[in-house]
Order: structure tokens, then C-alpha cells, then sequence
């Protein structure tokens, strides 16, 4: 079973066990079944003609950077043209914002290479200009464009061996470079991972360590939970953010961590209440 078949499943139980994710399901049952077989289809290639350069991972150096991503414009267009209709067809509040990126699009006043690079970098500016440009919110240009991105990337991750990157132990992806989006406890002695927020790559990370900003003071550490469930809140006082993280001894879930962090939306909005930040 594929990646995006785990996740589009996981959706469809998680609305016949718990009703009250019946209202956010469609939305992204509908982007994952886009998706699906799609995965070739973004416009976004890996390039990298030195093959996998162990001595960038022996100096704390992510795989990649922008420039070993190629992206055909055309394909991309066209993949990102597709994530639209179907957020405009699940998603009517935004259906004029959506044909407006569309429309900027069709007619080349956006670049998507240049937003894709922004989202990978971490810089807000080029998201920011082309929200001002468009009249529509930064947070749904972003969204727009991460996916192709994320499934561009995710679809390289995939294929890539987790022994080239044992002693890795920085904390962010060995991969892409981004952050990470949530943890996962497993085995007997609760050996922590972390999955990264862009490519979904997971790397071995110390168990008392905030993956932000890299405390490792016990009295600035905690986490609460909500519930029976296996994923809690990991924050840290020192920076004020937070992770989440799902205990797999405590589940015999199969669900990807990608769902299991949009069926625990509860938690951020607890978290935020809190006064903590996503640390993504």
C-alpha cells in the first residue's frame, strides 16, 4: 500500500470511529486522492550529480538545497491548477482567493520555483509580496504551494536509506533541511524520532532535548496531554514551542504521522492557549 493510500485510509476510519472529524475530512481525503498517482507530477525534481556525499552528513549538512531541485514550470502550473479546483470544490470560502492564484498563475505573474524556494528556506518575504500583490491571506499561498513541494519532496525521501544518515543528530532533516513537524516514541526503551515537516524524512533524536532551540534543561522541559490518546504535547519554557508527539507504545495505529497530526488539531489549539508556538 502506498504512502498516500495509508493516509487517504486512516482519514476514512478516523471519521467512522470519531464523528466529530466529519466536518475536516473531505477537505483532505479530496487533496490525498488528488495526490494519489500523482506523485511523479509536480514539476519538482531532485538533481544531484554527486549522488549522496556522505561528508555532508558526517558536517551536520542537509542532502539538499534549492538549487538540486529542478522545476519544470509547465507541470507545475498545471499539478498546482489541480490542488486548486479541488480546494475550491471542498472549500467554498475561499473559492475567490483560490481563482485569483490561479488566474496570477495561468498568466505567469507568479513564479513557483521562487515560493517553493522561500517555503524551503524559511523566508517569508516572497510569500508575503505575492499575497499583497493578489489581495489574498500569506497562509493560503503558503498552503497552496507546500503541497507540491511536500509531495515533491516526500517522494524523493521515500527512496532514500535511513543508514545513510544514522549518526545524524541535528535537528533539522538530514534531507531538506526543515524542521520538524512531530515525534514519535517507540520500541521498549522509548527511542525518540522526529519526522520532518516538509519531506516527512524521520532521524533518531535525543529523548530530553527541545528540537528547536536545543535545551536540554529538565526544568524548562515538560508536556500535557488531553485524553486517552497516544500523541501529547512536548514544550519547552526556554523558547516557548512546542512539538507533538505520539507514543507508539501506546498505539497499534498504522496511521502516518502527517494524518495523525491533522486528527489532533485540538492539541495545537491547547498548546496555543498555553502561550506555546509550533515549532515548525
Amino acid at each position: 500500500m502506498s504512502s498516500m493510500e495509508q493516509k487517504i485510509n486512516a482519514l476514512h476510519r478516523a471519521v467512522q470511529t470519531s464523528p466529530e472529524y466529519a466536518d475536516i475530512v473531505p477537505l483532505f481525503v479530496g487533496i490525498y486522492d488528488f495526490l494519489h498517482g500523482r506523485e511523479n507530477q509536480t514539476g519538482i525534481a531532485v538533481d544531484l550529480p554527486n549522488g549522496y556525499p556522505a561528508e555532508k552528513s558526517e558536517k551536520g549538512i542537509p542532502l539538499l538545497t534549492f538549487s538540486d531541485l529542478k522545476v519544470d514550470r509547465e507541470q507545475a502550473v498545471a499539478f498546482l491548477h489541480g490542488i486548486i479546483e479541488v480546494l475550491i470544490q471542498k472549500g467554498q470560502d475561499n473559492a475567490e482567493y483560490l481563482r485569483h492564484i490561479g488566474s496570477a498563475l495561468q498568466e505567469g505573474t507568479i513564479e513557483p520555483s521562487v515560493l517553493y524556494a522561500a517555503i524551503l528556506e524559511r523566508h517569508r518575504a516572497p510569500i508575503n509580496e505575492v499575497a499583497d500583490m493578489l489581495a489574498v491571506p500569506a497562509p493560503l499561498v503558503e498552503y497552496i504551494f507546500e503541497i507540491p513541494l511536500k509531495t515533491g519532496l516526500e517522494n524523493f525521501s521515500t527512496r532514500c536509506e535511513a543508514a545513510s544518515f544514522a549518526g545524524w543528530q541535528e535537528k533539522f532533516c538530514p534531507i531538506c533541511g526543515s524542521r520538524a513537524g512531530m515525534a514519535e516514541l517507540s520500541g521498549e526503551e522509548g527511542r525518540r524520532s522526529l519526522a520532518c515537516s516538509t519531506c516527512s524524512f524521520s532521524w533518531p533524536f535525543k529523548r530530553l532535548t527541545c528540537p528547536f532551540c536545543g535545551c536540554e534543561d529538565p526544568e524548562k522541559l515538560s508536556y500535557f496531554t488531553a485524553g486517552e490518546g497516544a500523541t501529547r504535547v512536548d514544550t519547552c519554557t526556554a523558547c516557548s514551542r512546542y512539538i507533538k508527539t505520539r507514543d507508539s507504545r501506546k498505539s497499534d495505529s498504522d496511521i502516518p504521522l502527517e494524518v495523525e497530526d491533522l486528527l489532533t488539531i485540538h492539541l495545537d489549539l491547547l498548546a496555543a492557549k498555553e502561550g506555546f508556538e509550533r515549532g515548525k
